[in-house]
This record gives structure tokens, C-alpha cells and sequence, in this order.
């Protein structure tokens, strides 16, 4: 590859020495000379190391000297071209080239009345390509007079306002008017030269002339691009533009292509044109913005805004526009009220992903909000100039409408105050939804984690549980009557079972329930944000958080039966019915689930008695909902996976249908670990560790597997790969 580029290197600069020495031997030969600068022309091109080249063996002030010295036409015409060309490439060449005395020798083309339109077309493109991003050209444009020559040919190459492009020679004197153009908008601007804007003040008034007198996308759009560049950021020239009368022939122009837009689409696409133009007049002047309003062109923008070919960026001249139109003209607030603006705007901004349209949206928004604060306090006032009578008397006309207009203003307002709260109501739950689903989900997993460990014997003896239940209902009954009020109680119910003391805490019976239920389900359910919340913030300084577990450990909630939970809380309310004194005065229409103290009360009869009672309280109706959609959502599952869930229930009834009548255990059925399963097992104990329980509650392994049978095989396989690499 390196070899084939030094090859191709090393013939580009053969081929530009022997057409430079071609271009030194054919000097009488003007066809050669026009065929050597062309090729040079297309080498340049296709290599930007050739224009580099071409400069260091002196080929560029050769060429350079030729286009001044030779008596051809066409070799004249194909130097500068050649000229514009290489310069345009390469920077280095560009500066070279930028010297006065090449600037006088193209005012000396220009000015000659013997030079052809080409000629002056190629010199017009050379004064181009040297001034471009280029702040010493347009200093040397301005000081050598070819600025002035530009703008006398701006003036005189076209003579008729009635163009007939069809017409050869009318085309190339129009095409060498668009050049014209086109050059001097780079003479003010990128970068931007004040001086150079303030001499191109003196073609406003022929601009004026042509906007009035030939409407038409081949004059309006380089016009259109000269004015704006123009008056950008200068606030002298704009007031000159406007004293001139400047601002209302674009007005005009703007109002009678609005008009057209409706029946062709070039009509609009231009109408969008002289739209930015207007909008460079007045965004650093926005009180010229009363100028405007004579033509009624908020009204003319609004409309221009509905139609539907336009794409983002041209809807987003037109907003900006608007906005500067009302930013200090109270009359064009008014018409932005009256023609409905407020309603496209909150449209635009609610619909459009564009966020420079948004932002010019909101700009407008904000700029009639002032407004409509200040006609909410006081309606119907007015400040206009004292000399403008005819726009007093319009308004005085109006003025029997104005209420209604105010009374829309104030609904618009309330609903743009509505939507900046409804965003930031949605920041600040979004923010908060994550911090109680954390919270939530911590304190859960550590509770889980302490019960488990702290019941461990009763879940292996459910006997040694019941008979131990009545010294705990002696005890908290005790310890109830000693602490009386409100804070001695929360100190008590730091031991106690934090669901239970959520429940108490909050007041809230059924936001807990709920909450618990809920979360086994999906923790990122919508409509549990609230309740999740404030279970976890009472839970958080009701009791405090044991120690915290071995590190790596994932902990899921949906191993807890909601069926335990529930019966921590019966407890907790069979407890606090025994520590009171007045326990034998029991209500008529009392729950029977807080009356039933006398039995053994388990997830299943004491189910069966809130289902019976006709009475329930709001505690124990929120353990019946809870239970029903638990049971719901679990016959959803295995009718829908038809897959077993191992719940603690089930697995009581696997463990008692594997043994026989006389409490012998068959030997279970020998069951090889599947491909799928040992996936399974490395990828349990790449999340969770060697914790063998969880890991078969989170993947489906085959009925029957039990965490022993992991673990063993997770050990001989890791034995296997040692032995393997060993």
C-alpha cells in the first residue's frame, strides 16, 4: 500500500511539472494553455497535496502572472478559475494569493467595459474565495475601492425589473448579479466586519426597489440573504434600514406571500425567507416591533405557521420572529391573543422534540405571561403613543371584545402555571419513587433476614411455637400497661415485628397491607409509589435496622409468603387485645377476627373466619384482599407457565406425598442434572453466592431438586475443572 501511494504521489508531481512547462512553451498556443489549467484544475481536485505542490514549484504566481499578462479571453478566464480554485482548496494557496496587488488586477477586469461577462464572472469568484473566512480579504476589499466596483455592479448589471431567465444573455448577466450578491454577503460577514456593513448601507434603497417591483425566489432570496447579513448585530445599520423604509417593504412582500402560500408551496418556502430577514431587523431593536403591527404580520406568521409543508427549522424562524415581535409591542401581543397564538405555541411546545423550536416556543410563552399578568390586575389598559391617534381609534373600536379576550388570556395563563407544575410534580415523584423503593427493599430484606434467624427453632417445631405464644402475649401484656403514653410505646415496638409497627404507626391500615402485598408483586407498580413510601419513612424511626448481613447477598422479597406476614400482624393484635383491661366489654357488631382470642389461630382457620364474618374491621378486611389477590395471581401463574411454584405450602405437600402411609420415605428417583440446569447453577452462584436456597427459588430447576443437591453438584463440578486444569 505504501508503495502504490509513493507511486501515485510521485506521478501527481511529474504531471504538474510537465504541464507547468507546457503552460511556459505554449504561450502562443491559447487552446493548450486553457487544456494545461483545466487538468491542473481537476489534479488539484482530486489530491489536496497537488495544490501544496503546485505552490512550492511556483506554479501558482505563474498562473497568477498569466491571467494578467495574457492578450486570450480564455486564458484569462481559465487562470482565474484555476486560480479560485486552488485557493479554495488549500488555505496556504488562499493566503498567497491575498495580496493587493491581485485585488487591483481584478478591479482592473471588473471596470474594463471591453472585458466579457465570463471574465468578470471568474474575477467576481476569485474576490469571493480570497475574502471568505478571511478578515485580511475584507480588508483589503474594502481598501483597494473593490468593494465600491461590487456595488456598482449590483446596481447596474440588471436594468429591468422584468426578468427573462429563457433569454441567453439576461441568464448570464443574472448569473453574474448572483455572484455579485453573494460575494458582498461575504465581504460582512464570517466573520463579521462593520465597516464593510456600513458601506453596503448605500444598496438598501436599490434592494427596496427590486423587492417591490419584482417579486419573484431568483431576486428575493439573494436580496433576502444580503440584507440580513447586512444589518446582523448591528443596531446602526438597522435603524438606517428601517428610516429608509426598509422594514415595511419587507412587510409588504411578507404579507403578499403569505397570501400565495395557500396556492403554491414556493410562495411559502420564500414567505419563510423574508421571515428571517425581518427577524435580523428587529431582534436586537424589538421596540421596532410597532412597525410591524400596522401590517398585522403576527396575525400573517400565525398562519404561515399552520401550513403544513414546513419542516422544524423553518417553524422555528417563524417562533423566534414572533417572539421578537412581542417582546416589547404590547399590539403585537394583542394580536398573538387574538388570533389564537398561545394555544399553536403550548401546541408546538408539547408536541415538537426540536429543542431550539421549544426554547423559541417558551420565549414566546414568557413574553405574553408578562402580558397577561399585567392585564389580570388591570384591564383594558393601554400604553400607546400619544401621536398614534389611528391605532387609538382601532382599539377603542375593539374594546367591547376585550374582556373576552382577557378572560382567555387568564385561562391560557392558569394552564401554563398547571403544566410547569405538573413537570415538576413529575420530577419530585420520580425522585422520591426511587428513594422509598430502595429504602423499601432494604429494611424488608434485613427484617426477613433477622426473622428467619431469630425464629429458626419455631419454624422446625410448630408445637414449642404455640405453647411459647401465650408467655409472649403475658409479657407484652405487662409491658403495654407499664408504658402509657405515646413515645414509651414506639420505644416498645422497636422489638416487635416491623411490619406490625408500620401498621400501628402510621394509622394507615390499609396503605401497609397493601404495600406488602403489592411489593411481593412487582415493586414497580405506579399506583403502591405513595403507600410504599410512607411505610418506608415509619419504618425507618420506628424501630432500628440490625446489624447488616454478609456482604454480597441478595436477599428477595418473594420468598416471604404474604400468608406469614399476615399472621405476625393477627399476633401483634391478639397481643395488644390481651394487654388491655377492658377486654370483656366487646362491641355487638365487633370483627370476629379481633374476638377470636381463645383459639389456635393459624393462615388457614383464621382465614376461614374473616371470610365468614359479616363484620369485618379495616384491618382484617385489608388481610382478606390481600389474600384473595395473592391467590388470584398465583392461579394466574400456574395456569399460564403451568409450572409448580414452590411455596412454602407446596412444599410441605411435596415432602408429604413422597412418603408412604407408614411414614417410610421411598427413595427418590434419580434425576441427571440437564445442560439448561448447570447454566442455571454457574449463573445462580455468579449473582447470589453459595447460598443454595435462593438459588433454587430463582430458577426453574426440575421437581424435586432440593439446595443440598446444588450444592453437591456445584462441588463436583468445580472439583472436575480442577482436576481438568491440573
Amino acid at each position: 500500500m505504501e508503495c502504490e501511494d509513493t507511486r501515485k504521489i510521485q506521478g501527481m508531481k511529474t504531471d504538474l511539472n510537465l504541464l507547468l512547462e507546457c503552460l511556459k512553451h505554449q504561450m502562443d498556443n491559447p487552446f493548450s494553455q486553457k487544456e494545461a489549467l483545466v487538468t491542473i484544475h481537476s489534479i488539484c481536485q482530486q489530491n489536496s497535496n497537488a495544490s501544496v505542490y503546485f505552490r512550492e514549484i511556483g506554479g501558482l504566481m505563474f498562473v497568477k502572472n498569466l491571467a494578467k499578462s495574457s492578450d486570450h479571453s480564455m486564458v484569462k478566464e481559465a487562470a482565474l478559475y484555476t486560480l479560485g480554485a486552488v485557493a479554495e482548496q488549500n488555505v496556504y494557496c488562499q493566503q498567497t494569493l491575498c495580496t493587493s496587488e491581485l485585488f487591483e488586477d481584478l478591479i482592473s477586469f471588473l471596470s474594463n467595459n471591453d472585458s466579457n461577462i465570463n471574465l468578470k464572472r471568474m474575477s467576481v469568484y476569485v474576490i469571493l474565495v480570497l475574502v471568505s473566512n478571511n478578515r485580511i480579504g475584507q480588508t483589503l476589499v474594502r481598501e483597494t475601492g473593490c468593494i465600491k466596483v461590487l456595488s456598482q455592479l449590483f446596481r447596474t448589471v440588471l436594468s429591468k425589473y422584468e426578468l427573462n431567465l429563457s433569454d441567453g444573455s439576461v441568464f448570464q448577466s443574472y448569473q453574474l448579479w448572483s455572484s455579485v450578491c453573494s460575494t458582498l454577503c461575504v465581504c460582512v460577514n464570517n466573520p463579521q466586519n462593520d465597516d464593510n456593513q456600513t458601506i453596503c448601507c448605500s444598496l438598501f434603497l436599490h434592494a427596496n426597489e427590486w423587492l417591490i417591483n419584482c417579486v419573484k425566489p431568483e431576486i428575493i432570496r439573494p436580496l433576502c440573504s444580503l440584507i440580513g447579513l447586512t444589518l446582523s448585530n448591528n443596531t446602526h445599520v438597522q435603524k438606517y434600514f428601517i428610516s429608509v423604509g426598509g422594514l415595511d417593504v419587507l412587510s409588504q412582500v411578507l404579507v403578499k406571500l403569505e397570501s400565495d402560500s395557500h396556492k403554491t408551496l414556493a410562495s411559502a418556502k420564500l414567505a419563510v425567507v423574508v421571515t428571517k430577514t425581518v427577524d435580523a431587523c428587529i431582534a436586537d431593536n424589538p421596540t421596532f416591533g410597532v412597525v410591524l403591527a400596522k401590517y398585522h404580520i403576527v396575525s400573517k406568521l400565525l398562519a404561515l405557521l399552520l401550513h403544513e409543508s414546513l419542516d422544524s427549522e423553518e417553524k422555528f424562524s417563524i417562533i423566534l420572529t414572533l417572539g421578537h415581535c412581542t417582546e416589547a409591542c404590547e399590539e403585537n401581543q394583542y394580536d398573538l391573543f387574538k388570533n389564537n397564538g398561545l394555544p399553536l405555541m403550548i401546541q408546538a411546545l408539547t408536541e415538537s422534540q426540536n429543542e431550539e423550536l421549544n426554547r423559541a416556543a417558551t420565549f414566546v410563552l414568557h413574553n405574553c405571561k408578562k402580558t397577561t399578568e399585567k392585564l389580570s390586575l388591570s384591564l383594558g389598559e393601554y400604553s400607546f403613543d400619544e401621536n398614534e391617534a389611528e391605532k387609538l381609534k382601532d382599539i377603542n373600536e375593539k374594546e367591547e371584545n376585550l374582556e373576552e379576550y382577557w378572560k382567555k388570556a387568564k385561562k391560557i395563563l392558569h394552564r401554563i402555571k398547571q403544566l410547569e407544575r405538573e413537570r415538576d410534580e413529575g420530577h419530585i415523584q420520580r425522585e422520591e419513587y426511587k428513594d422509598s423503593v430502595s429504602s423499601m427493599k432494604i429494611n424488608t430484606q434485613k427484617h426477613l433476614h433477622a426473622r428467619n434467624i431469630g425464629q429458626g427453632i419455631k419454624a422446625k417445631d410448630k408445637d414449642k411455637n404455640q405453647s411459647s405464644q401465650p408467655q409472649n402475649y403475658k409479657s407484652h401484656g405487662v409491658m403495654s400497661k407499664a408504658y402509657s403514653n405515646d413515645d414509651q410505646m414506639k420505644t416498645l415496638l422497636k422489638n416487635a415485628n416491623p411490619v406490625n409497627a408500620c401498621y400501628r404507626e402510621s394509622g394507615k391500615n390499609k396503605t401497609v397491607c397493601k404495600a406488602s402485598s403489592s411489593y411481593n408483586q412487582n415493586l414497580h407498580e405506579e399506583k403502591t409509589f405513595e403507600k410504599d413510601n410512607f411505610a418506608s419513612q415509619s419504618s425507618d424511626h420506628v424501630f432500628k435496622h440490625p446489624t447488616p448481613i454478609i456482604k454480597n447477598r441478595k436477599q428477595r422479597l418473594a420468598v416471604t409468603d404474604p400468608f406469614t406476614l399476615c399472621s405476625d400482624i393477627i399476633n401483634k393484635e391478639v397481643i395488644s387485645f390481651l394487654a388491655t383491661d377492658n377486654c370483656s366489654k366487646i362491641l355487638k357488631y365487633r370483627c370476629s377476627g379481633c374476638i377470636a382470642v381463645g383459639k389456635s389461630l393459624n393462615s388457614r382457620n383464621f382465614s376461614k373466619l374473616l371470610h365468614s364474618c359479616p363484620y369485618q374491621c379495616d384491618r382484617h378486611k385489608v388481610i382478606v384482599e390481600a389474600e384473595d389477590t395473592y391467590k388470584s395471581e398465583l392461579r394466574k401463574s400456574l395456569i399460564c407457565n403451568k409450572k409448580i411454584l414452590l411455596t412454602p405450602r407446596r412444599r410441605r405437600q411435596l415432602s408429604t406425598e413422597s412418603t408412604t402411609s407408614g411414614g417410610i420415605k421411598k427413595r427418590r428417583i434419580r434425576k441427571n442434572f440437564t445442560e439448561e440446569e448447570v447454566n442455571y447453577l454457574f449463573s445462580g452462584v455468579k449473582k447470589m453466592g453459595n447460598h443454595w436456597n435462593s438459588i433454587l427459588w430463582s430458577f426453574p430447576f426440575q421437581q424435586g431438586r432440593t439446595a443440598v443437591d446444588l450444592a453437591h453438584k456445584y462441588h463436583k463440578l468445580t472439583k472436575r475443572q480442577k482436576c481438568a486444569a491440573s
